[in-house]
């Protein structure tokens, strides 16, 4: 066969008109639920690193975490605690990560982002942040900055722990909302996004004069869903009522397999909130809303209940066999694959790997990239290296 000349391959290509993007994850057949899938995940995606001043100060007050919390916390929900964080560190050790701005993350494959949010309807609660004042009144002046102005403004603040642990990539829920939406328009047909929302109930007040959570209520979690759909628009996101469709409940439509096809959810964001367990923000989130109608969100839920279609289960090292019951019943789970830094400061590659096997389709880990505060090789990857894969539980294999 004659060779074409290379004016000829540059016709035929014209001709063929524009190259398509292959969609990303193109390994996925596009008939799996999105329940069938696993992507990593980060965990507190918005946060900076804490000015290690400010650690050396608190270390000291808090001394080991967990044990603080043993003479604070009714004994369930510190049994469930201590299941979530089984690791008794120091502060400054449980907060020894640092994340890239969450658009970078994206960017990098990151596919679940978390982000706890703190209301403050009048603005300017978080803006004074008691750690600052007293390392100000001991002369520091070059304290790691921190957007003030922006907690100055009223509605959710995103920040971990107030007054100690509050620098962050996006201080408001707009901001991050914002910078999620540009992405996703950037990147259509990106596989769905699946965005936890952590409504902060709790606070830690280890230092003079501390600043309390404001407890959420009825009428800040509806202020909270429409930020969330203004922010994200309503045509991005997947929720309860979308998946519940004509079934009585919505835990009886994921039993069924309702959860739509990845097909049918790329460019989506399934947002999936959770609160503390036993707290009465759980109920304020459900109250008027039966099986989760009209809300925004997937609530965390125990099996079994009316509005159950996500579940939160931490520890993949105890709770791996459950893991994998509930992901073939229907679930959406999401795990971790280190807890509080300890397996990056170690090197422990167990959870992580227990955490994939479980098919847990959402891991999430606070080490994303190369390199840590203690210089161990400690790095976690979808395994495989896409995006997303086929899950290894309930998913067809490749």
């Amino acid at each position: 066969m004659p060779r074409l000349s290379a004016s000829l391959l540059v016709l035929a290509a014209a001709l063929a008109g524009p190259a398509i993007a292959a969609p990303e994850a193109g390994n996925l057949d596009p008939a799996l639920k999105i329940n069938q899938i696993q992507v990593l995940g980060t965990h507190n995606s918005y946060a900076m690193p804490v000015d290690k001043r400010l650690l050396d100060l608190v270390d000291p007050i808090l001394g080991r975490v967990t044990s603080q919390l043993a003479t604070r916390l009714p004994p369930e929900q510190l049994a469930l605690f201590r299941e979530e964080h089984p690791n008794d560190v120091s502060i400054s050790d449980g907060l020894g990560y640092q994340h890239p701005d969450i658009v970078t993350q994206l960017n990098e494959g990151v596919r679940s982002l978390e982000i706890d949010v703190n209301p403050d309807p009048q603005g300017g609660h978080f803006a004074d942040p008691a750690g600052y004042r007293i390392l100000r009144a001991q002369g520091v002046a070059d304290l790691l900055p921190f957007d003030a102005q922006a907690l100055r403004e009223p509605g959710y603040k995103v920040l971990h722990i107030a007054d100690i642990d509050f620098r962050s990539h996006c201080p408001t829920l707009k901001l991050c909302l914002s910078q999620i939406r540009g992405w996703s328009d950037a990147h259509p047909g990106h596989v769905p996004l699946f965005l936890v929302i952590e409504a902060k109930v709790q606070d830690l007040p280890a230092l003079p004069d501390p600043t309390h959570t404001i407890a959420f209520t009825p009428a800040l979690f509806d202020d909270l869903d429409r930020e969330l759909v203004a922010g994200l628009g309503r045509k991005r996101l997947i929720t309860p009522d979308d998946v519940r469709g004509a079934y009585p409940t919505l835990n009886a439509a994921i039993r069924a397999g309702a959860w739509p096809t990845v097909a049918a959810a790329r460019g989506k964001v399934i947002v999936l909130m959770i609160t503390a367990t036993g707290e009465a923000a759980t109920h304020g989130y459900l109250e008027g809303h039966p099986s989760l109608k009209g809300r925004a969100a997937f609530l965390r839920a125990e099996p079994g209940e009316d509005h159950a279609a996500f579940l939160m289960l931490d520890n993949a090292l105890i709770r791996q066999d459950q893991i994998r019951d509930y992901v073939r019943q229907g679930y959406i789970v999401r795990t971790r694959s280190d807890i509080e830094a300890y397996e990056a400061k170690t090197n422990d590659m167990t959870r992580a790997k227990a955490a994939f096997a479980s098919g847990a389709q959402i891991v999430s880990t606070d080490f994303e990239h190369t390199g840590n505060s203690w210089g161990t090789p400690y790095v976690v990857r979808l395994p495989g290296g896409e995006l997303a894969r086929p899950n290894p539980v309930n998913g067809p294999s490749r």
